[in-house]
């Protein structure tokens, strides 16, 4: 077993025992916890310095494991093959097991497949849909090598999978595919408002 698979198998055994982990994603750096446990969502609250009224996404291997945290509509499952994996967050409406803090008690929540071997090689082996933020403080850059992580949330976390440099550069789309609105402009943005638009008969709403 490599350094890379043992740290991933720490990140994942982390994941179960309710801790945070730093984990590589195709945009920068995510800091995970199991997204169905309150606790362990509170901790990446915590860690990040994040306003309870901004809600977490959730990062699972595939749209079939997306599925089972969610309630996704035909049109979302056809947009979410479209689209992921890659770096797009698509909003649909949640399942019963996610917490309310996990979506600042709304009825949606964002899903991420990142396009990342590492990223879903680790979902897979947490078994549970894991938390998607950004593993840096809230208002801080966001983090593409782990040398840069904030050293109070370095030592808050229960493990971290270092596979190098992260890409950066643009990051996700947000998209609410089944309310034709995109919340955030990112990567693959227009490809995005081409598809919704050929698909629902108007183009969507931009937010930003």
């Amino acid at each position: 077993m490599s350094n890379l698979d043992e740290s991933i198998d720490a990140a994942a055994a982390a994941v179960k025992a309710g801790a945070a982990v730093v984990y590589p994603t195709e945009t920068v750096y995510g800091l995970g916890a199991d997204g169905t446990d309150a606790d362990a969502v509170e901790r990446v609250f915590e860690l990040k310095g994040r306003s309870r009224d901004k809600p977490l996404s959730i990062g699972v291997p595939d749209v079939d494991a997306a599925r089972e945290y969610t309630r996704l509509t035909s049109f979302d499952a056809d947009f979410m093959s479209e689209f992921l994996p890659g770096p797009v967050t698509v909003v649909v409406e949640r399942g019963s097991e996610l917490p309310d803090v996990l979506t600042a008690g709304g009825d949606r929540v964002g899903v991420r497949v990142p396009d990342h071997e590492v990223a879903l090689d680790f979902f897979r082996r947490a078994d549970c849909p894991v938390t998607a933020t950004s593993a840096n403080r809230s208002g801080a850059p966001s983090v593409t090598h782990p040398d840069q992580l904030d050293a109070t949330l370095k030592d808050g976390v229960g493990a971290i999978i270092d596979a190098g440099e992260a890409p950066g550069g643009t990051g996700s789309t947000v998209v609410d595919p089944g309310r034709n609105v995109i919340h955030r402009r990112g990567a693959m943005a227009d490809a995005i408002e081409t598809w919704l638009t050929d698909h629902v008969g108007e183009s969507p709403t931009v937010e930003d």
